[in-house]
């Protein structure tokens, strides 16, 4: 089983290797083609697609985790999840946009820097107070916790969603099914 700080280590690289080429790549604005809208859209796609997975695991699992194991760590996670309902936000926003829209444009860029402020966030000011406390054990039983959740877990951003792990745990799979039923049906994530 991995060390749940793999996973998410994994995750975040994943997501900064998004942020770098939607960040780096050419914009409506910028005079791009529309074969390069296209697959700019389709880029934030995945990129929302990830980023729905990965909250709903950090939610039912790393959080709950953080509460139970860290001195502080209600104030930490509430922080935390403070800034990925933020996040689902955006990204709820930005799904719904063309990249033709300078408001998809306005909503990528405040993606990428919150996104990669709560990166920091997580690994900075989070990580080294679990990886403390938790054993070795416990360390690989959340990162397996976690890569199970992420294979069930929503594909969309549901910002109306409370980031509780019973809510995520309750709601995650029916909500998860939904979204998948919608992807397939529109394409959406091939």
């Amino acid at each position: 089983m991995p060390s749940a700080f793999d996973v998410l280590s994994k995750d975040h690289e994943e997501v900064r290797q998004m942020l770098a080429e939607l960040e780096q790549g050419p914009t409506a604005a910028s005079g791009a083609s529309a074969n390069e809208l296209a697959l700019r859209k389709k880029m934030a796609g995945q990129l929302v697609i990830e980023e729905s997975r990965h909250e709903a695991a950090e939610e039912m699992y790393f959080w709950p985790a953080v509460r139970e194991h860290v001195a502080g760590g209600d104030r930490l996670a509430d922080e935390a999840t403070g800034q990925e309902q933020e996040g689902k936000q955006v990204l709820d926003r930005l799904d719904k946009l063309e990249a033709d829209s300078a408001q998809f444009e306005q909503l990528l860029g405040q993606f990428i820097k919150a996104g990669r402020d709560h990166i920091a966030f997580e690994e900075t000011q989070v990580w080294p107070a679990l990886r403390q406390a938790l054993t070795a054990e416990q360390d690989q039983q959340l990162g397996g916790d976690l890569e199970l959740a992420k294979k069930a877990a929503p594909t969309r951003p549901h910002p109306h969603t409370p980031p509780s792990p019973g809510v995520q745990k309750a709601a995650g799979p029916a909500a998860a099914v939904a979204d998948a039923a919608r992807d397939a049906a529109s394409g959406r994530g091939e």
